[in-house]
């Protein structure tokens, strides 16, 4: 099989753990109030067991995902993250009671949380250097689409089966996550992996020979196995030789969340109809939610290794904090629901192109080989940590404004502003750069 479909039949591969991903993030935004209503639970219970249980299980699993991915490699971790979405996706669409159905959450948490650790690792780690971003970003793209399938099949069974046939609309993702196990078994394990961890340098590079035909593999080995410094492994991650790339990490992190990215998706349907909107045109604007995201997703993967990733996030930066701030007056003032929805998507559309297509890949390069599973464990699982605080706390926090979530949006517009200085005055360009000479740059 010819290096490129090698490399691009893996990227898909390992990427569809992004569609699980985005799938079982935004499905719950069309169970949301009829579990609320079955269940009677009251709006702290709710945001804490029900909305945001799968959230703090990603916190786990993101934080803890790194020790798997260097122990166990990055393919068997992606294996068993698979088994995590199938079982969480069985689990909630039977689930009995509202402590049963938080534990199958809290799985599936485990394997969103898991995979954003182990997936962009992976893609990074096999993609050249020129093509790294848009591979990486590969990841974004299929979370993007399963966050767009999900609104798609909850509006689908909504309308013709009726809003409360929530659990069909849960269990749906077992299909895909079946398939994505059978799938994850093909893929080849991540060369540097293998010859960093299992000093198996045969392997390793058959398969860098498959992936980088015409190039010289020996003195690629040879540049990989350099950049494993004598003991290196050994050394503590919170230390002042990665105090850099770990305060960057922190800082995207947090920023993407604090943009409020998390909370409309989750809460789409009930943002609409604060807005003025009916119940079913709320979930149908949710699909526009996902087409607009994906599209802007496809812009981003298109430009990240054109523009670079600190275009992308200037340009994001400033299309988070016109929308938001529009936003925030729409409701301030009362202004209509066909504003808020019209700025709710160009609010996604700043995300898709900017934060939304950089995160992952930024992660994935700033740390170096030695430490790269847990500097996307400690950047992901800081991003989860902020995503369900933020999921947890804001039904309550709206229910105190008097389900006006004005300040709310004119919050998240003034963390975007600093988000923006962040991304001017701090944020290095990792465009082009090979994993071993942004290693070089951030440590030195």
């Amino acid at each position: 099989m010819p290096a490129k479909n090698n490399l691009l039949i893996w990227t898909i591969t390992v990427a569809v753990s992004g569609f699980l991903f985005g799938f079982d993030t935004a499905v719950i935004s069309g169970a949301d109030q009829p579990i609320q209503q079955l269940w009677n639970t009251s709006p702290a219970f709710h945001s804490w067991f029900i909305m945001s249980m799968a959230l703090w299980g990603t916190v786990i699993g993101a934080l803890f995902g790194g020790y798997p991915a260097e122990k166990y490699g990055r393919k068997n971790t992606l294996f068993w993250i698979g088994v995590l979405y199938l079982v969480s996706a069985v689990g909630s669409g039977l689930a009995w009671d509202p402590y049963s159905f938080s534990i199958f959450r809290f799985i599936g948490g485990l394997g969103v949380g898991a995979s954003s650790v182990a997936a962009p690792i992976y893609i990074s780690e096999i993609a050249p250097a020129k093509n790294r971003g848009k591979l990486v970003a590969a990841y974004q793209f299929n979370i993007v689409l399963g966050i767009l399938v999900a609104f798609l099949t909850n509006y689908l069974i909504g309308e013709f089966l009726g809003v409360g046939q929530w659990r069909l609309m849960l269990g749906l993702e077992a299909l895909p996550a079946l398939i994505f196990c059978i799938m994850i078994l093909k893929v080849s394990e991540s060369p540097r992996w293998l010859l960093l961890h299992k000093h198996d340098e045969k392997s390793a590079a058959d398969i860098l020979a498959k992936l980088n035909p015409g190039e010289d593999i020996n003195a690629l080995i040879q540049d990989i196995k350099s950049s494993e410094k004598a003991g290196a492994r050994a050394e503590k991650f919170f230390t002042k030789k990665y105090s850099l790339p770990i305060l960057l990490a922190f800082l995207l992190a947090f920023f993407n969340q604090v943009s409020g990215i998390n909370f409309v998706l989750y809460y789409a349907p009930r943002i609409f109809e604060m807005a003025g909107l009916g119940a079913s045109t709320a979930l149908l604007s949710s699909i526009g939610i996902g087409i607009t995201n994906l599209v802007f997703t496809i812009l981003g993967v298109y430009l990240i290794d054109r523009m670079g990733r600190k275009k992308l996030m200037i340009i994001g930066s400033v299309g988070y904090i016109i929308t938001l701030s529009v936003i925030a007056w729409a409701f301030m003032t009362n202004a209509g629901g066909t504003v808020v929805v019209i700025f709710v998507f160009g609010f996604i559309a700043a995300h898709a192109v900017g934060q939304g297509a950089v995160i992952w890949v930024f992660i994935s390069e700033i740390f170096p080989n030695s430490m790269r599973a847990f500097g996307q464990a400690w950047g992901t699982g800081i991003h989860w940590i902020f995503a369900a605080l933020i999921t947890a706390f804001t039904l309550p926090v709206i229910s105190m404004l008097g389900d006006n979530p004005w300040p709310l949006f004119a919050f998240f517009g003034f963390m975007m502003f600093l988000q923006l200085l962040f991304t001017l005055f701090m944020m290095p360009e990792t465009k082009g750069v090979s994993l071993e000479d942004l290693e070089k740059k951030l440590l030195k």
